[in-house]
């Protein structure tokens, strides 16, 4: 059986975005609706919090130091010590930032959401200088965003599509083309959320209120569940030294008491250690 591991028993709202810094060997993390960015060290087992006076979708790192994050309706640099967010750039479409995430030439993929799900009225941007680019403009829950491993292909979920689509990604440009479907998830319980990629091109999906995360590999083929517990499980990356084990985020908005009962660990960060494969190192923004 595997084990799954608490690393931080929290209560966050909507966990989100992990993102393992091999330099500091700490994993960030974000709470979404309380607008915090943490820094969890598995050698001590700290959990440090900044909050910021904005939602925080997702954070990435930078090539040159710090922290880029996908926050309120735009994107920012943000600066933990100062609790300080400066702004690159705004959105047009949706409520507020969702989930984000480098690509290996180090362009910021984003996209939003808006509170009621409005069908199509979020979109995917891609950040180029001080311009948020629309890629795709009928989104309704803008989610996981990840790459293979050699780079040609970005996956990506709209949450209520009930499926992981695959496009062919252009390193040089950036432009995406070729949209289809790599997984349809309508016949398993719960929903695409946050995803990522092993080093051997298998995909692991997150199921919010599906309580699982599911693996498949490269040709989309179902590989393994692993069984979370809590219901809203929202995303998943490698981390750990040798990036070989697997954190995932999860979440308790919306969970009345009794279900808080149930699932002592909604709204924890937790770990799984040694999936048997190991991830990829993450990608960082290049400015």
């Amino acid at each position: 059986m595997t084990r799954v591991e608490v690393a931080v028993d929290g209560r966050a709202l909507v966990g989100e975005s992990p993102v393992w810094d091999a330099d500091t060997r700490t994993l960030l993390w974000v709470d979404i609706l309380r607008g915090e960015i943490h820094r969890y060290c598995p050698a001590d087992g700290s959990d440090t919090c900044t909050r910021f006076d904005t939602t925080i979708g997702a954070v990435v790192l930078r090539r040159g130091g710090g922290l880029l994050t996908a926050a309120g309706l735009g994107v920012a640099l943000a600066d933990p010590d100062a609790g300080a967010l400066q702004w690159l750039a705004r959105a047009g479409r949706g409520d507020r930032m969702n989930d984000a995430a480098c690509d290996p030439d180090g362009r910021l993929w984003a996209g939003t959401l808006t509170v009621e799900q409005r069908p199509g009225a979020a979109a995917l941007y891609r950040l180029d200088g001080a311009a948020l680019t629309t890629v795709l403009d009928d989104v309704t829950v803008s989610n996981g965003l990840a790459w293979s491993p050699d780079g040609t292909t970005l996956y990506y979920a709209d949450t209520p599509t009930e499926r992981v689509d695959a496009f062919d990604y252009d390193p040089a440009t950036g432009a995406v083309s070729g949209r289809r479907t790599f997984v349809d998830l309508h016949d398993v319980p719960g929903r695409p959320d946050g995803l990522t990629v092993d080093r051997d091109g298998g995909v692991w999906v997150a199921m919010a209120r599906g309580g699982a995360v599911r693996h498949f590999d490269p040709n989309g083929r179902a590989a393994g569940v692993i069984e979370i517990g809590p219901p809203m499980v929202t995303n998943c990356e490698f981390g750990g030294p040798d990036l070989s084990d697997l954190y995932v985020t999860t979440g308790c908005v919306g969970l009345g008491e009794a279900d808080l009962i149930r699932y002592p660990r909604a709204g924890a960060l937790l770990r799984i250690p040694d999936v048997g494969v190991t991830g990829l190192p993450a990608n960082r923004y290049a400015a």
